[in-house]
């Protein structure tokens, strides 16, 4: 009986040693695969990524496109792993595509920004420092990420528009072009002198600085409204010298017409009252 069992025993360990030798070939196997393909793809990612800078894509683009390739050959080597110690890999491969499309699903939202962010960094309707108005509100830019644009409001408040809204919608971008076209409308009452009135508008822009002499400033009647003439001044600046200018234009014109004699009116309504028996 005890011959048995021993008998038993010593084959027991001899068919685990013939396994054990038998697997280790593939254990080496996949060692040296897993080594050399971790090697490869910090390799390929780091190529990918200089690729990526000399051809001046954007920093976000280059840190997530990196990010992906390296995800992508780390997978590709796990897998090749997990196949030389002989794991079956085909319910593997099915598993990874239903959690990937069920991942796809939950963050629709979260895909539509993201190709939005990369429509943005590559196309680039705007970009850092500019002053930008959409969604309704307007900011500069402070920040493009992949998934999200961060304005700072005149008012210093922080606004985060997702990408994917930004790049489906109407973008209006006032820092685009060097200059820009200033168009106020100014009234003035019916007894003023319509002269008088455009020769002092054009005297207060033709003598700042800022004011550009291309193309030249103009001023006209825009409209014979209910209680004033209104007048459009037509002037041009550097997009950073707009708002300055503004402000100052709008003041001095205040001041200067009323000392020529231009009154700016209220409005004004003309009341009838009849008698009735």
């Amino acid at each position: 009986m005890e011959e048995m069992n021993i008998n038993y025993i010593t084959e027991t360990i001899e068919h685990f040693g013939r396994q054990i030798i038998s697997f280790l070939p593939g254990v080496v196997a996949a060692i040296i695969t897993l080594i050399v393909g971790l090697w490869l793809a910090n390799f390929l990612t780091k190529r990918v990524r200089y690729l990526l800078e000399k051809r001046n894509i954007e920093p976000t683009i280059r840190g997530f496109v990196s990010n992906l390739v390296s995800a992508i050959l780390k997978v590709l080597v796990f897998v090749i792993v997990i196949t030389e110690l002989g794991v079956e890999t085909t319910s593997l491969a099915a598993l990874i595509g239903a959690a990937g499309l069920a991942i796809g699903l939950s963050l629709q939202g979260s895909l539509s920004n993201f190709a939005g962010g990369v429509l943005i960094l590559l196309m680039k309707p705007f970009k850092v420092g500019d002053f930008i108005e959409a969604q309704g509100v307007s900011g500069t830019v402070q920040e493009i990420s992949i998934f999200y644009t961060y304005l700072k409001t005149p008012n210093n408040q922080r606004i985060v528009i997702p990408n994917g809204q930004l790049s489906n919608n109407k973008v209006t971008n006032f820092s685009a072009e060097d200059t820009r076209r200033n168009n106020m409308i100014l009234g003035i009452s019916y007894d003023s002198n319509i002269g008088v009135a455009k020769e002092t508008l054009l005297k207060i822009v033709n003598e700042h600085e800022l004011v550009l002499e291309e193309p030249a400033p103009v001023v006209f009647v825009n409209e014979l409204a209910d209680s004033s003439v209104d007048l459009s001044l037509r002037f041009w600046t550097k997009t950073g010298d707009f708002w300055p200018t503004h402000f100052y234009v709008m003041e001095q014109a205040k001041l200067q017409l009323e000392a020529a004699g231009c009154s700016i009116p209220f409005p004004q309504r003309d009341v009838h009252l009849y008698k009735t028996e």
